[in-house]
């Protein structure tokens, strides 16, 4: 029944607080960022806008250090969610199964995804401290090492121990997906499956995987958009050190625009992020998308 006029009159005045709401925190923003992307309001312009065209756009292809912080948040995602895959499908696979105090370790397995960012990255901060952190003292209790190492003092160990960090509070948000994802498999699949003397490993990759695929898919893709726009998990143990070792592009704008009041070149900078995040994003997801067609071809 096609609705009256008035009922969709009435229905567009409900929706209209909401609609506003959207508009005001996140419709303006964005168009107030593409408009000031066109514009130079700094210190040297009085922090007034004078416009100057595409010219930030000009200089953000010379910028080296915007291309060196562009392959270190990739290096950050592609590692960081390649390892969160693998161990919460493991961890998933593992609490699918009936054993008791299953209900408990579930819940414990949540507790690092549960904590505030801040607070998670300052434990890792002191973990990993050369001085007194529990990393070193381990590894050299295990006979692993001889002399403390400043993890977050030089460039590579720096970028290893944000990994870490990262991957240790997130991996518990990947296994959450796939275990409803899991959870929804029937296991009279897997119960014909073996009757029929297929292995364990046959199982998995012939049932399990594809129809788990789409889970895999939003958890990817969540995953692959947070960790594109990391800040928060690396400004507190490194603040993009030392030398911009594990500066980000999200930390390289939060500087341009709050340290050094370039507004016009951070709008800039964000619209090019927010370019790079849409075609990192759609890399993810058609090799995804095409796979799970294959695997389910009569959905």
């Amino acid at each position: 029944m096609k609705p009256r006029a008035s009922d969709q009159s009435f229905g567009a005045l409900l929706i209209s607080p909401a609609a506003a709401f959207v508009f005001c925190i996140a419709l303006y923003p964005i168009v107030r960022v593409l408009w000031l992307g066109f514009f130079a309001q700094k210190l040297g312009t009085s922090l007034e806008p004078k416009f100057v065209g595409i010219d930030n756009y000009v200089r953000l292809a010379n910028d080296g250090h915007f291309f060196a912080t562009v392959r270190t948040t990739l290096f950050f995602t592609l590692v960081s969610v390649a390892i969160e895959l693998v161990l919460g499908l493991g961890f998933a696979l593992l609490l699918n199964h009936e054993f008791r105090g299953r209900a408990i370790a579930r819940a414990a397995m949540l507790v690092p995804w549960a904590l505030p960012t801040a607070v998670l990255a300052w434990a890792w901060s002191w973990i990993f401290n050369d001085q007194f952190g529990v990393m070193n003292d381990f590894l050299h209790r295990v006979g692993l090492l001889v002399r403390p190492i400043a993890w977050l003092g030089t460039g590579s160990t720096a970028l290893i121990a944000v990994i870490f960090a990262d991957v240790s509070k997130t991996a518990p948000f990947v296994m959450i997906i796939l275990l409803a994802g899991l959870q929804n498999i029937p296991g009279e699949l897997h119960e014909a499956a073996a009757i029929d003397g297929a292995s364990m490993w046959q199982r998995f990759r012939f049932i399990t995987l594809p129809l788990l695929l789409p889970s895999i898919m939003v958890a990817l893709l969540f995953r692959a958009i947070q960790s594109f726009g990391i800040f928060d998990l690396i400004f507190v143990m490194t603040g993009g050190g030392p030398g911009g070792a594990t500066e980000t592009l999200a930390i390289y704008t939060y500087n341009t625009y709050l340290r050094y009041l370039d507004f016009g070149y951070g709008s800039a900078m964000i619209m090019a992020s927010f370019t790079l995040m849409a075609i990192f994003t759609a890399l993810v997801y058609w090799p995804l998308a095409r796979t799970r067609a294959l695997a389910v071809p009569n959905e």
